[in-house]
C-alpha cells in the first residue's frame, strides 16, 4: 500500500487560531464556555471540546445567557445584529472570527453605506455568507455560480465566502461585467483554500483510490470531495477513521488522502494509521496534537518557523506555538508596492523577531526587519571596530550631508565634507547612489544610536595608494597621459595617475604666450614630456613644446637671407618691432629698416597684430636671430 497525504491539509489558520483561542479562554475563565454553533464543522472536535467544557449552543439560545456568560464567536463570523445582542446581554465576548472573513464583513459595511449592492458568491445556507449578509442589512444578493442572477443592479460590490470554488467566482463575475457598469469585485476566497483545492486535485489524478477527511456539514471539505471525485472515481468522504472501509485497509493501492480545513492533524494521522493497520491513537495522544505548540514566547525572542500560507500583505508562520504567528509586509520589506508572494513561498523557512504577543484576538506578529536590524547593527559595529568597509545607499539630502541606509535599515550621516575629496556644491546627485563608506563614528545611546559615516576616508587610501604608484612609474624624458586641473597665470597643473605637474607658460609653446588660457581650458587631456621630477620631494616639470621640432633647427633652411616673407607684428621695442614668422621665431625690424623716412617710434608707423612684408637681411642660427627690412620691401 502507498498513502500519500496531499499538501495542506487540514486545520487553516483560522480554524486553528479558534481552536486555540476556546481552548485558551477556558484555563482564563472557570465556568462553562458557550461558542455560537460549533465552533468548526468537525463532529470530533467538537466532542473533544465538549469535555473541556466548551459548549456549542445555536443562536436561538442566546436569550438564556446570562450576564458574565463567556461566549466564543467561530470564525465564520456573525451579523452585527447578533453582535449587538451579545453586547446588550453584558456577556462577555471573544470574537474568534478569521480575520479573512473579519475583512469581508468591514469591505460589504463600507460599501454598503456607499450605496452599492453586495453580490456574495456562496452559499446562503452556509454561516459565513449569513453572517457577512448582516452587515449589509441582509439585503445582499447571494448566488452560487451565477445561474439564478439577473436584473442585476448598475452599482455592485461582489465579495466571496472564502471556501468557495474559483470557478464560481469566474462565472458570477462574467455576469455581472455583462450586466453592471460600475462595478467593485474583490475575489476574497482564502487563497489557502484554493491551494488546498489545487493540492487535492492534482493528487486526485494520480491515486487509485482518494479519502477526503472531515464533517459532512463542512462546506470547504464537500467542495474538496467534488474536486476529487471529478478526478477519482473512487473517492470517499469519511469523518473519522472510524468510517474508512475495510477495503481501504492493508491493500496494494495507492490511496491519497486530503483534509478539510476543520480536521485536526490528530484525525488525519489516524486515518492514515487505521489503512496501515496500525492501532488508533489513544486520548492522550490526542491531545498532545490539540493542545501541541503551547510553548511560551517573549517580545524579542528569535526564532525559526515555516511559512503555511503567504498572500500578497501578509504571511503564516508556524513558529511551534499554540497559534501561527502573523508576517505582514512590512515587516519583510519597506519597498513600496511590494508583493509578498513574490519574496516568500509557501513551505519556507524563515528567521524573525518577535514584536508582538498574540491574545484572544491577534496573532503573534514576527518581523524579519527587526532581526535584519539588530545583525545589521552589529555590523556596522564591527565595521566601526575593524576599521572595515560598508556599502549603503544614499536616501536623501539632510542639513550639512547625506542620509545613507545600510541594508535599507540602519541610518547613517555622511557629512557633506566626507562625502568627495573636494568639495559639493550640490549632494542631490547622490540620492540612490550606493557609497561605500568608513563609520567615524558608532556612538550607543538609550533612545537612539549615532552613526557617523565618511567616504573621503576611502577616497584618501585609493588617492594616496594611487599616486605612490604613480610616482613609482614615472620616468625623465617620458611622454605620458595628463588632464589639465586648473590654470595660473605662470602655467597650468596637469594631473598625471593623481599627481600634479607643473606645466610652466615657457613649456607650453615654442612661440610667445602671454597667457596660459590662450592654449588651454581646465579638462583638457593632452600628453606631456616630463621635463624633469624630484620623486623625494614630489615635484614635476612638464613640457608640450618638447613634443615638438624646435623651428631654430631649421630656421637657415627655411628663411634664407635675400627672402621675402610675411609676418605679424608681435611687439615693439625702443630699437624697432619684433616680427613673428612663425610660432617660435621672431625676426627683429630695426627702426631705422622700417621706412626711408625718418621714424621716431615703432608704433607711430605699426600696429601690433598687422601683417607685413620683410626683406631677411641676416640670420644668426646659434643666438636665434633673424634681421628685417621693411623698406627693402617698400619704396615709400
Amino acid at each position: 500500500m502507498n498513502i500519500i497525504l496531499s499538501k495542506n491539509s487540514g486545520f487553516c489558520y483560522g480554524v486553528k487560531r479558534a481552536v486555540d483561542m476556546a481552548l485558551d479562554i477556558k484555563k482564563e475563565y472557570n465556568k462553562p464556555i458557550y461558542t455560537l454553533g460549533p465552533l468548526i464543522h468537525n463532529g470530533d472536535v467538537v466532542n473533544y471540546l465538549k469535555e473541556k467544557d466548551i459548549y456549542p449552543i445555536e443562536l436561538d439560545h442566546i436569550k438564556d445567557l446570562k450576564e458574565g456568560d463567556v461566549v466564543i464567536i467561530r470564525s465564520h463570523g456573525i451579523s452585527i445584529d447578533i453582535l449587538n445582542k451579545l453586547h446588550d446581554k453584558k456577556l462577555i465576548v471573544i470574537d474568534a472570527t478569521c480575520t479573512y472573513v473579519s475583512n469581508i464583513q468591514k469591505k460589504v459595511e463600507k460599501y454598503y453605506k456607499k450605496g452599492y449592492k453586495i453580490l456574495i458568491v456562496g452559499d446562503s445556507s452556509h454561516p459565513e455568507v449569513i453572517g457577512i449578509n448582516g452587515w449589509c442589512n441582509n439585503t445582499a444578493i447571494i448566488s452560487k455560480d451565477g445561474s439564478d442572477l439577473k436584473d442585476l443592479p448598475k452599482k455592485i460590490c461582489v465579495v466571496s465566502q472564502t471556501t468557495e470554488k474559483n470557478e464560481h467566482w469566474e462565472q458570477v463575475l462574467s455576469i455581472v461585467i455583462k450586466q453592471c457598469k460600475e462595478i467593485l469585485a474583490f475575489n476574497t476566497i482564502c487563497s489557502a483554500t484554493s491551494i488546498r483545492q489545487m493540492a487535492a486535485g492534482n493528487l486526485s489524478k494520480t491515486v487509485d483510490n482518494m479519502i477526503v477527511i472531515g464533517g459532512k456539514n463542512s462546506s470547504n471539505t464537500t467542495k474538496l470531495y467534488e474536486i476529487c471525485k471529478n478526478n477519482c472515481v473512487n473517492t470517499i468522504h469519511v469523518e473519522n477513521a472510524g468510517e474508512i472501509p475495510d477495503k481501504f485497509i492493508n491493500n496494494n493501492s495507492t490511496i491519497g488522502v486530503t483534509a478539510g480545513a476543520s480536521t485536526p492533524d490528530w484525525i488525519i494521522k489516524e486515518a492514515i494509521n487505521k489503512m496501515n493497520g496500525e492501532n488508533s491513537m489513544q486520548t492522550n495522544e490526542q491531545l498532545e496534537f490539540m493542545e501541541k505548540n503551547n510553548a511560551q514566547i517573549h517580545v524579542g525572542q528569535i526564532l525559526e518557523g515555516e511559512i503555511i500560507h503567504v498572500n500578497p500583505k501578509e504571511a503564516f508562520v508556524n513558529i511551534g506555538y499554540k497559534s501561527d504567528a502573523l508576517l505582514p509586509l512590512d515587516e519583510v520589506t519597506k519597498e513600496e508596492n511590494a508583493d509578498l508572494t513574490n519574496i516568500l513561498k509557501s513551505g519556507e523557512k524563515v528567521t524573525g523577531k518577535i514584536i508582538r504577543l498574540g491574545s484572544e484576538k491577534y496573532s503573534p506578529i514576527i518581523s524579519l526587519i527587526e532581526l535584519n536590524r539588530d545583525n545589521a547593527y552589529k555590523e556596522v559595529k564591527e565595521a566601526f571596530n575593524n576599521n572595515d568597509i560598508i556599502k549603503g545607499k544614499v536616501k536623501e539630502v539632510v542639513k550639512g550631508g547625506l542620509i545613507l541606509l545600510y541594508k535599507d535599515i540602519i541610518r547613517t550621516f555622511l557629512p557633506a565634507s566626507h562625502v568627495e575629496l573636494s568639495h559639493i556644491e550640490d549632494l542631490n546627485s547622490y540620492v540612490g547612489k550606493e557609497l561605500s563608506v568608513k563609520i567615524l563614528e558608532f556612538e550607543e545611546k538609550r533612545n537612539n544610536t549615532r552613526i557617523v559615516a565618511s567616504r573621503r576616508e576611502i577616497l584618501k587610501e585609493i588617492q594616496d595608494k594611487r599616486i605612490e604608484e604613480t610616482w613609482n612609474s614615472l620616468e625623465k624624458d617620458t611622454v605620458v597621459d595628463g588632464e589639465v586641473k586648473r590654470l595660473t597665470d605662470f602655467g597650468a597643473f596637469v594631473e598625471i595617475g593623481g599627481v600634479d605637474g607643473l606645466l610652466h607658460v615657457t613649456e607650453m609653446s615654442w612661440g610667445r604666450i602671454s597667457s596660459p588660457s590662450q592654449m588651454l581650458k581646465v579638462g583638457d587631456k593632452l600628453k606631456v614630456y616630463i621635463l624633469d621630477l624630484d620623486k623625494e620631494n614630489k615635484k614635476l616639470a612638464l613640457s608640450l613644446k618638447k613634443l615638438k621640432e624646435d623651428p631654430w633647427s631649421t630656421a637657415d633652411v627655411k628663411y634664407p637671407i635675400g627672402s621675402i616673407v610675411l609676418g605679424k607684428i608681435v611687439r615693439f621695442a625702443s630699437f624697432g618691432a619684433f616680427v613673428e614668422l612663425e610660432p617660435g621665431i621672431d625676426g627683429l625690424v630695426h627702426i631705422s629698416q622700417i621706412s626711408h623716412k625718418r621714424v621716431e617710434k615703432a608704433e607711430d608707423v605699426l600696429k601690433i597684430g598687422e601683417n607685413i612684408k620683410a626683406k631677411i637681411l641676416d640670420l644668426d642660427k646659434e643666438n636665434k636671430k633673424i634681421g628685417l627690412s621693411i623698406k627693402e620691401v617698400n619704396n615709400i
